[in-house]
């Protein structure tokens, strides 16, 4: 059993699967009537160094629907790591809650969190991974295609923080995963070494490409997220001089497999990463994927906090 949720890799393919499959299960409790309040007098810091409305919405509702509450901490509060050390911060919350959220810069502040709380910690999204969202992203591919093994997906656009961990969890579930970048954007080497191998082990492919169009042949699914990053403002220039050939648009979409479906974390900035077509469009899933973010964190929540 694991302490916490910090990132993919951590945790093996049964285990994601026993997520995956909680996640379902509790996504149908809740349409058919509601949760079991089994976080009943449980309640979860949510640490937020970057604003966010999906992360903040989709956790505080989680913890309500399953009986618990949550409370909001903002970076005024907090100072992550410069009003108040990260260590003396961890010790002081696990006297207070039962679990801590955290969505950071750094992803050096998530490991020191978790080092220094007796209590669960999760990633809600660092400069190096998001767990959560790749959770979201499995759970919405599985929910359409019924498996993950053998589903082809595309990841267009940065090698950032949520490329690896579609990376991370494609490989884990040995779904194929194919990413087109352009030169200097790429994924952190070690990252790509450590799936790599677990690549090895599942079965899946993993394909590291620069040209768009190769990468979406034969695609399940395609994926995409903002060309500028919180924190990477002072690049956004250069990123839209670069970034355009990499735009899923409708001519995109037509070159992988018919029943292709897009997928995109959000925020989008519509008619840059993708057109207003095709998100708005019959193969888009990006607000099911959206909504998919609480079901999924509700398993996270439950395997941690106590559910079972």
């Amino acid at each position: 059993m694991h302490k916490d949720f910090l990132d993919i890799i951590d945790y093996s393919q049964d285990e994601l699967q026993e997520l995956l499959d909680l996640a379902v299960r509790l996504k149908r409790e809740y349409q058919e009537g509601g949760n079991e309040p089994v976080l009943k007098g449980k309640v979860l810091a949510m640490i937020f160094q970057k604003p966010s409305l999906r992360t903040r919405v989709s956790f505080d509702m989680a913890m309500r629907h399953l009986g618990g509450d949550a409370l909001y901490l903002s970076p005024n509060e907090i100072g992550l790591g410069k009003r108040e050390s990260v260590a003396d911060i961890a010790r002081v919350l696990a006297g207070y809650v039962h679990g801590i959220m955290a969505r950071v810069f750094e992803h050096q502040h998530v490991l020191e969190l978790a080092h220094w709380a007796n209590i669960p910690v999760i990633n809600g999204l660092s400069d190096f991974s998001h767990p959560c969202q790749a959770l979201a992203d499995a759970l919405t591919i599985y929910e359409t295609f019924g498996k993950l093994k053998g589903v082809n997906v595309t990841y267009v656009g940065d090698g950032n923080n949520v490329a690896v961990s579609l990376m991370q969890i494609s490989a884990k579930m040995g779904a194929n995963f194919s990413i087109a970048n352009p030169e200097n954007f790429d994924m952190p080497g070690a990252a790509v070494e450590t799936a790599l191998e677990i690549a090895r082990g599942s079965g899946s492919r993993l394909s590291f490409l620069r040209d768009p169009h190769e990468a979406v042949r034969f695609a399940d699914v395609i994926y995409t997220d903002t060309w500028t990053s919180m924190g990477q403002e002072e690049e956004a220039a250069e990123r839209e001089r670069v970034f355009p050939p990499y735009q899923v648009n409708d001519q995109l979409v037509s070159e992988a497999n018919p029943d292709v479906i897009v997928l995109h974390c959000l925020p989008a900035h519509r008619n840059h990463e993708l057109t207003d077509s095709v998100a708005d469009g019959p193969h888009s899933r990006i607000f099911p994927q959206a909504h998919n973010r609480l079901h999924a964190q509700k398993a996270i929540l439950y395997s941690l906090l106590g559910g079972e």
